[in-house]
């Protein structure tokens, strides 16, 4: 009798910022990982990184409180100024190389090449596209002062929407973005980029 000997991976708590959720899911149905147990931090802290990495240290501390041996955090440094980094090297956990989501979406490789060429630009993600109005606008109080729009956005140059899925709404959403900030439009259809290997790696 031949025996299987496949077995299915031990659960793996994915502490994911809420910007990136919907792709996390999207890229471990791909995958059909079936193993991620998926918690979210707070999008809205991309507006304020300095509670980014003592948000993962107590959300890392309560996995291994819950039993989670195997913890992933799907994080880039997203201006913590590398204090994301120090926490999951105490921790001993892995997380998403790159500075932010922009990148490791394009790929951080590419993302590096180019990075001269990209100091001017603005970037959105299919989250931006999505959100644009209660992420950005309200939060920054564009729709309330939009005197402030050059004060936040008159040294970028360009849009560019690096986007995960080829949808037309967020597409027209995007340009919407680039013509309510002034800037010329630019797609870039990346998909899930470095975080498709990222998560296929946390099991």
């Amino acid at each position: 009798m031949i025996q299987d000997d496949t077995q299915t991976p031990a659960p793996v708590r994915v502490i994911g910022c809420g910007m990136i959720a919907r792709e996390i899911l999207a890229v471990s149905d791909q995958l059909g990982f079936s193993h991620i147990d998926l918690k979210c931090l707070p999008a809205m802290w991309h507006h304020h990184p300095e509670k980014i990495a003592p948000g993962v240290d107590q959300a890392i501390e309560q996995a291994k409180s819950e039993g989670f041996e195997k913890i992933f955090v799907a994080y880039a440094d997203c201006g913590t100024g590398g204090h994301l980094d120090r926490v999951c090297d105490k921790h001993g956990v892995e997380q998403i190389a790159g500075p932010h989501c922009f990148s490791f979406y394009l790929g951080n490789e590419e993302f590096d090449q180019q990075s001269d060429e990209l100091i001017t630009c603005f970037f959105a993600t299919d989250f931006l596209a999505r959100h644009f109005q209660t992420f950005l606008v309200k939060p920054l109080g564009l729709d309330r002062h939009p005197e402030l729009r050059d004060m936040y956005f008159g040294n970028y140059t360009k849009l560019i929407y690096i986007a995960q899925t080829d949808d037309e709404q967020l597409t027209q959403n995007a340009k919407d973005a680039a013509e309510f900030l002034g800037l010329e439009f630019e797609k870039r259809l990346a998909g899930y980029g470095d975080l498709t290997p990222a998560l296929a790696g946390a099991r």
